[in-house]
C-alpha cells in the first residue's frame, strides 16, 4: 500500500496518476460506496470516508478496522488523504472527534504503508 498526503488543493491526484504507472479506477470518499474503496486502484479523499463514518456515529476503531480491510483485500492500493487538523481547534464536539480520527487514520496509513508521499504545490516528496 502507498499513502499519499498532503493539504487541500495540492494536487495529490494529478501528481498520482503523473508518478504513478497504470492507476486508472478510483474509488472516492465523497461519493463512493465503501465496498468501492476495498476495489479499487486508488482511493481519493479518504477523508472524507472518514468523516461519513464519524457522521454516521461510528468509533475510531471501526474507522481504524474499516481502514485495515482495505489494505487486507487490497495490498497494491494508493490512499490519497488530505491533511486534517491545523490550525484553530474546533468548538464543536463531533468536527473535534473527525479531526482526531483523521490523524489517527492517517498515522495507521503512514506506520503499515510500504511508501509514504507528501505532495505540496504539485511536488510529491517521498517521506517514508
Amino acid at each position: 500500500m502507498k499513502f499519499v498526503t498532503g493539504g487541500a488543493w495540492q494536487g495529490k491526484k494529478r501528481w498520482v496518476l503523473s508518478a504513478m504507472e497504470g492507476i486508472q479506477s478510483f474509488a472516492d470518499g465523497r461519493d463512493s460506496s465503501y465496498e468501492e474503496a476495498e476495489s479499487r486502484q486508488a482511493v481519493l479523499a479518504f477523508h472524507e470516508y472518514i468523516l461519513r463514518m464519524v457522521q454516521e456515529g461510528r468509533e475510531e476503531d471501526e474507522i481504524i478496522g474499516f481502514t485495515a480491510g482495505i489494505i487486507e483485500k487490497n495490498p497494491d492500493v494508493v490512499i490519497i488523504m488530505d491533511e486534517i487538523g491545523y490550525g484553530i481547534v474546533p468548538q464543536d464536539a463531533q468536527e473535534r472527534r473527525y479531526r482526531e480520527a483523521a490523524g489517527r487514520t492517517g498515522q495507521f496509513l503512514a506506520a503499515r504503508a510500504e511508501e509514504v508521499y507528501r505532495v505540496v504545490a504539485g511536488i510529491g516528496q517521498r517521506i517514508k
